[in-house]
């Protein structure tokens, strides 16, 4: 059975056009690392865990700020490219990305090194545009940016 995750994907209005907070990888892996690597806010989920819960518990984990508490908007589901599933919801808000405090997670560095070291599970936060998104975000994820400038409708055509 693949891993799922579930998150959520803020948006908010700029100039007419959606902006979409995206988030980085934290940890050595990704220092890097630009293209196609950044993500919306998530985190896996095991079987029997409502999605929706998760996706709400990894926006606060992440970003160390509660999503806004208006209606989420269900963005189905995508599967990555090594078999992994994405449950997403989308809600209009604003956030101070300066204001970010991840969690973190341990591990081994450097490699074979004996010695544990602690990284953010995210290291920064971006508000961009529908098509810088579409430039960094795992490719799979494109999909999120493009069913929610669908359901944007009028409020999303000047993104296209």
């Amino acid at each position: 059975m693949p891993a799922r995750s579930a998150g959520i994907l803020l948006f908010r209005m700029s100039g007419g056009r959606p902006e979409f907070l995206l988030v980085h990888p934290g940890g050595p892996f990704f220092r890097r690392k630009d293209k196609e690597v950044w993500s919306i806010p998530k985190g896996e989920y095991g079987e029997g865990e409502d999605p929706r819960a998760c996706a709400v518990r990894e926006f606060e984990e992440e970003l160390g700020k509660a999503p806004p508490s208006t209606r989420l908007l269900d963005l189905g589901e995508v599967r990555q490219a090594g078999g992994k599933i994405v449950t997403a919801w989308a809600v209009e808000g604003d956030l101070d990305t300066a204001s970010i405090q991840s969690n973190v997670f341990t591990m081994e560095w450097p490699p074979r090194s004996g010695q544990l070291q602690e990284f953010p599970e995210v290291d920064r936060a971006e508000w961009v545009s529908l098509e810088t998104g579409r430039e960094k975000i795992v490719p799979a994820q494109r999909l999120l940016l493009d069913r929610l400038v669908h359901a944007l409708g009028d409020r999303g055509d000047a993104a296209t």
